[in-house]
Formats: structure tokens, sequence, C-alpha cells
């Protein structure tokens, strides 16, 4: 893993969009079937949106029919970091780039094999290469 990203909010506001910056940088939700990357099925790679670290293999995404970009596997070990979120009245797993601390999403325990996990991930914190792209 390369060294932690670290930016001040004002060099964060000043990258990202409206709400690449609400998502990632605050911990919001994309509208579930409204991202880009839902359906996209193109082969390549999904990087972070803030710090352009690799975080999924197009090979890992599947649809759970959930709404948002589902993959069972992480593409670099290390590479997510978990944390426990309570918000919500929930006890879920936040997931965030272990880089730049980003907000990706959350991960739950009812994926497909071979992992049964499923990264449910908000499409605004994503960028996609495709296979002959660069990252």
């Amino acid at each position: 893993m390369t060294d932690k990203l670290i930016k001040s909010d004002a060099e964060w506001r000043e990258q990202l969009t409206a709400e690449q910056y609400r998502v990632t940088r605050q911990a919001g939700t994309e509208r579930p079937y409204s991202g880009v990357f839902y359906r996209h099925d193109a082969a390549g790679d999904y990087h972070c949106v803030c710090c352009g670290a690799l975080l999924f293999h197009a090979d890992t995404k599947f649809d759970a029919g959930c709404g948002w970009p589902s993959f069972w596997e992480e593409a670099v070990p290390g590479s997510i970091t978990r944390l426990r979120d309570a918000s919500h009245g929930m006890i879920r797993v936040e997931v965030r780039c272990s880089r730049c601390d980003a907000h990706l999403g959350h991960v739950f325990p009812d994926g497909p094999e071979p992992t049964g996990e499923r990264y449910c991930i908000n499409s605004v914190a994503l960028t996609f290469a495709g296979k002959d792209q660069p990252g």
C-alpha cells in the first residue's frame, strides 16, 4: 500500500464535485439505481475517485439487485479499511479507501462465493479504467 494521502477540506472540495465530496468526505450515499457504474459491465478496474488507488477488478463485480455496484472482493489486500458503522439505527461495516480515507460504501456477508461478501459501493466514489486504459 502506498503512503497515506492527506489533503485539507478545501483541497478536497476543489478537486471533487459536490456529490463526490458529499459521499466520499461526508459519508453520504447516492440514490440507489442512479450511479453510472450500477449496470456497467466493461472489463477493467475501478479506482478511488479521490486518490486513484486501485480498489476492485471488474471481474469481481456482480448484480446484487441492491441499486449500487457490488463486488465480491477487493483488488489488492489492504486497499480497503473496514470500520464499524452504527449510524441510522443499524450496525454495519463501512468501507473506506485505505490510502485517503474516502467513504466508499459498506460490506455485507451476503455475497457470492468464493468470499461470501458483497461490497456495496457508491458509483461516485469510483473511477473506471478500461482494460487497455491507464488508471
